[in-house]
């Protein structure tokens, strides 16, 4: 089964889902964190994108066709 998305209103969970599932079936939910990152990771995807920034603000960018063609290249060596 896929996951489904069920929204809050009024302090209830809604759902607006289809289902072949028999009345009154129960369901088990869980909440999920989208952003279970820790400080620590939060932080290094921040020093991450601003130095993608600083590089692309220098001019230290490499253009995706070029990368394409050095891993055809580095894949082609025997």
């Amino acid at each position: 089964m896929h996951a489904l998305t069920a929204k809050v209103r009024n302090g209830r969970l809604v759902l607006d889902e289809p289902t072949d599932l028999p009345e009154g079936a129960e369901v088990p939910l869980q909440v999920v964190d989208p952003d279970d990152l820790t400080d620590e990771e939060r932080a290094a995807l921040h020093a991450s994108l601003e130095r993608g920034l600083a590089d692309l603000e220098a001019g230290r960018v490499v253009d995706h066709a070029r990368i394409k063609e050095v891993l055809r290249a580095t894949r082609a060596r025997p």
